[in-house]
């Protein structure tokens, strides 16, 4: 098990420079285009791709870094440069880890790289779980997946909404249920490789932000997939169903819901995207600060102004030491015994509401204009508090990990 350290080693410090001037030059320069067409910034992927950055490889070596600091280090900068278009970049490995988690080696295998495609040809892909009716709630799923034996296929129909690359997606995985007695026990994941027949892309939400991120409905109508494609099999499904309903039979301790601990485990990487975010919105409004002059001397200067770039800058470290806490929980084995996970995201995503309502605020009326890039990151940074969990539903899990009751 590592330490936990503040200090990165000179291996992710070189790492952490490369993101940052691919941020600076690469994504920064192109972040006020894709935001005012709401489009895929195919090209900026693409340049991603060439260095390496739009790669399973270089997420997994992040990933697998022993101190737990890669992935929040690379949100940070990343995020750093532009919210939509980093996601855009790293969307895909939502759909990329859904596999890892749940799949076999020869699914991992043969699915993955058709999610990347290479620098070339890129490719995106989607994961699909949350429903019109079933955002917080994923226990009230919809989307049905039906075992046809004959065929040894299974029938997808529903509707999933909120999908990051839904319905342009070269690979889609999509959360069904198959046992709606069982709740969210009766889940289970599935492929749906490119061009399957009856897949489609629904509404197409234009958004307050991130709007360089694709976000759309995805429909399924009698969407018909391999046996093959439900990640881990169907033996291991049996399984798993089987002791689900003799727990529900023997109405034994309730076993604590799959999808809620994925996310709780997920949750430091979306608090390190809006460090990035804040910390880009700080020091935009430092600089302006420094620069800008009223009643003979720099606005910094004036007490009300530097007060909140103090709280600011506090804020944004507060934010980082607990997302790298909870990173590094998470990579050795550390149970989040006080929702540590939620804290950080809970935390550090209020904090980049905060800090770009001040920025937008320390730059007057130039900050409320798109001749500055603090009204971006003001309109970016409200989705940290919706998505991957609100801002209340952490508030919950927290609550409720305290009180020791089970969260479902």
């Amino acid at each position: 098990m590592a330490e936990f350290t503040m200090e990165l080693n000179d291996e992710q410090k070189e790492v952490r420079d490369w993101l940052h001037g691919f941020a600076a030059d690469v994504i920064r320069p192109a972040a006020a285009e894709w935001d005012e067409r709401e489009e895929t910034p195919w090209p900026v992927i693409q340049e991603a791709a060439k260095v390496g950055i739009y790669s399973l490889d270089f997420y997994a070596q992040q990933y697998f870094d022993p101190t737990g600091l890669g992935i929040p280090m690379a949100m940070e900068e990343l995020f750093w440069g532009d919210a939509g278009i980093a996601l855009s970049i790293v969307g895909t490995g939502l759909a990329a880890v859904g596999v890892l988690a749940n799949g076999t080696e020869e699914q991992i295998g043969t699915w993955i790289p058709q999610m990347y495609g290479d620098a070339n040809d890129v490719k995106v892909a989607a994961f699909c779980s949350s429903e019109p009716d079933a955002g917080s709630d994923v226990a009230s799923m919809r989307t049905r997946a039906v075992y046809d034996e004959a065929k040894d296929e299974w029938v997808l129909n529903g509707t999933k909404t909120w999908a990051t690359n839904g319905g342009i997606a070269n690979v889609h995985v999509v959360v069904a249920v198959v046992d709606p007695e069982l709740g969210s026990k009766g889940h289970a994941s599935f492929i749906v490789p490119p061009g399957t027949p009856g897949l489609s892309q629904g509404q197409k939400f234009k958004k307050h932000g991130i709007r360089a991120s694709h976000t759309a409905e995805v429909v399924l109508d009698n969407v018909r997939v391999p046996g093959s494609c439900l990640l881990g099999g169907k033996e291991k499904l049996d399984a798993r169903l089987a002791r689900a309903r003799e727990k529900a039979k023997s109405g034994g301790e309730r076993v604590k819901n799959a999808a809620m601990a994925t996310f709780e485990a997920s949750r430091p990487a979306v608090g390190a995207m809006a460090v990035g975010t804040a910390r880009a919105a700080y020091e935009e409004a430092l600089e302006y600060a420094r620069t800008r002059e009223q009643f003979g001397r720099p606005i910094i200067d004036n007490q009300g102004v530097a007060f909140q770039l103090a709280d600011m800058r506090t804020s944004i470290d507060a934010a980082r030491l607990l997302v790298w806490r909870a990173s590094w929980m998470a990579v050795n084995g550390k149970q989040f015994t006080a929702a540590e996970g939620s804290m950080s995201k809970l935390f550090a995503s209020e904090t980049a509401k905060k800090v770009t309502a001040q920025a937008v605020q320390i730059l007057g009326g130039n900050g409320y204009t798109r001749e500055y890039p603090v009204e971006r990151m003001h309109r970016d940074a409200a989705i940290y508090t919706i998505f991957e969990g609100t801002s209340e539903i952490q508030r919950l899990v927290i609550a409720r990990t305290l009180a020791g009751v089970p969260i479902r």
